[in-house]
């Protein structure tokens, strides 16, 4: 059962790289949203570059880490399928469903970014970029805790992120406004 131990290393090596991918690809769309808003030759010099900045992160780390952490995570599941008859572990499944259907519209926004379409705004991407995030804190917590979590505080202390983080981006938001002003 030695071996148990490695493939819950590489489980965990690959959820981190997949949700380092998933974190960085869209603050890219944020860079590329905005660098639609510059003058040539600025704006085909800066798309161009976030293009393929897009496209490898997505298709290099991305995609395969993403491949490999679900394999790893449901060979886990194998080795260990009472866990499936534990709240946390459903828990944690539906959130990584969650992340997976994330994970395909995060997708379908970078192919349409590198076509050009644009239908998003900057400030959208900044609360989308937020989601994995709360993805991340809920499965953290839940692994950490297991069945000894109390579930009031987890959805009360949830509320208070998304909270905080809305209320965050809104004043980046003025404050990068004024600041355009000025200039």
């Amino acid at each position: 059962m030695e071996y148990y131990f490695y493939i819950k290393s590489l489980h965990i090596i690959f959820v981190i790289t997949w949700f380092a991918g998933l974190f960085y690809t869209p603050r890219l769309f944020i860079y590329f949203l905005e660098a639609t808003q510059k003058k040539n030759p600025d704006r085909k010099i800066l798309m161009n570059q976030f293009k393929i900045m897009i496209y490898r992160l997505w298709y290099i780390i991305t995609w395969p880490s993403s491949i490999l952490a679900l394999i790893f995570g449901i060979w886990l599941l194998v080795l260990n399928h009472q866990w499936l008859y534990e709240t946390w572990m459903i828990v944690k499944l539906g959130l990584v469903i969650l992340l997976v259907i994330y994970h395909i519209k995060t997708h379908f926004i970078q192919k349409e970014l590198r076509k050009e379409i644009i239908k998003y705004s900057s400030y959208f991407m900044r609360i989308w970029n937020e989601v994995s995030s709360l993805v991340l804190f809920s499965v953290v917590f839940l692994v950490s805790l297991k069945n000894s979590i109390n579930w009031t505080y987890l959805i009360l202390s949830l509320i208070c992120l998304i909270i905080i983080i809305v209320c965050l981006i809104n004043y980046y938001r003025k404050v990068r406004d004024k600041n355009d002003k000025k200039t």
